[in-house]
């Protein structure tokens, strides 16, 4: 690495430091301000509260980081413009994108770091954040409900069965007080299946029914013939075994999933377990699966937007960069909401909800430092008459 290089990045690395650190301290005094009221009451332990705020650390990051890559590269950029640095930098026979290589690297290292924390991290601090209050406030003894599902109904559209459990537990392959309805295309019952304990086996695809009865019904719903019953036998006898069920655990424990809180992977398996269903119910999924890979390049997409704003040669210009650069940015946060709810509606494809407003923000960065680099003006919006 050269002088000049070092030099930048000496530049950059303090004050981005300070800006991230300073968003981070904001984001956690706002959440404990919103929960400090319930920790008091509930008298936390404090080792609660820090296991809960390493969990949303992730979460906290992602948010932190480009804005603090913003402030930092406009104060960094703009602040060796007055000194006319920049301005030596250039007559020596160094080209725009020679300059600022070394910030490019950064925001290529920083949209690594958020690829990292977005793949699983981040996520997760979304999913386990009511399950750690809860903890919080209401004592370790909910520790073991936190990844419970009580009455749970689901149906499977391929198959037309009604699935109810009193209980289950997520990654678990049994269910507790289970009724298995298979209904007709009326929606009609057909039989039903009662079992204290409904258990999937994964290495042979089959549910074992444990102490249950069948009931069977005709086209008035009324009990039609005798009721096997096996609720009282012992042994192999009390277990009956159900092949060719499609259904499993997870997709039964599915339509309890919230999109916005699950990993790229728990994503991946959520969309390939349920390609069935409707276009719109996976409209969610995939619209965040696409999310989670677009949003850690606003790192680099803010490097673009930064570096040509940056770059000043009068004190009016820092001021109206650093307005330009805030309202580019903020602008591209409305989008992005906008985009992911649009997408989360089925209105657009999943695809462009998760990218337009990404790709947006790079096609102005890079025709920025095209302007910059060719020493052009930039576009200017004036409301005066001319």
């Amino acid at each position: 690495m050269r002088l000049l290089d070092r030099y930048v990045l000496r530049n950059f690395l303090e004050p981005f430091l300070l800006c991230f650190s300073a968003f981070l301290g904001i984001l956690l005094i706002f959440d404990l301000n919103d929960n400090l009221t319930d920790f008091v009451e509930a008298k936390a332990k404090w080792k609660l509260i820090g296991i809960y705020y390493i969990h949303q650390l992730p979460h906290f990051c992602m948010f932190s980081m480009p804005l603090g890559l913003l402030l930092a590269l406009l104060y960094c950029l703009s602040k060796m413009s007055r000194s006319n640095e920049v301005i030596t930098m250039l007559t020596s026979g160094r080209s725009v994108m020679r300059v600022i290589a070394p910030l490019l690297l950064c925001g290529l290292i920083a949209t690594g770091v958020c690829m990292w924390l977005n793949y699983e991290l981040a996520p997760q601090a979304e999913a386990v954040r009511k399950a750690d209050i809860e903890r919080i406030t209401k004592g370790d003894k909910r520790a073991d409900k936190l990844n419970t599902i009580e009455t749970h109904l689901a149906k499977d559209r391929m198959t037309n069965r009604v699935w109810f459990t009193r209980k289950m537990q997520m990654g678990k392959n049994d269910l507790e007080d289970a009724h298995i309805t298979q209904i007709n295309a009326s929606g009609e019952p057909v039989t039903r299946w009662y079992a204290k304990t409904a258990v999937f086996d994964p290495r042979d695809d089959k549910w074992l029914l444990i102490q249950g009865r069948k009931v069977n019904f005709d086209n008035q719903g009324n009990i039609a013939g005798e009721i096997e019953d096996w609720s009282k036998e012992y042994g192999a006898r009390s277990t009956r075994v159900m092949k060719n069920w499609s259904e499993t655990p997870y997709r039964i424990a599915s339509s309890t999933m919230e999109a916005e809180q699950l990993t790229v992977p728990q994503l991946r398996t959520y969309l390939a377990q349920n390609a069935d269903f409707p276009e719109p119910q996976l409209a969610a999924f995939r619209t965040h699966l696409q999310y989670r890979w677009a949003l850690p390049l606003t790192c680099l997409s803010v490097v673009f937007i930064a570096a040509p704003l940056g770059i000043v040669f009068s004190r009016r210009a820092v001021l109206a960069s650093v307005a330009s650069s805030i309202f580019i940015f903020f602008g591209y946060l409305f989008l992005m909401f906008l985009m992911l709810a649009l997408g989360k509606g089925n209105h657009v494809s999943p695809l462009v909800a998760g990218w337009l407003p990404n790709a947006l923000l790079l096609i102005i960065g890079c025709y920025l430092l095209f302007l910059r680099s060719t020493n052009r003006d930039l576009p200017k919006i004036s409301f005066r008459r001319k």
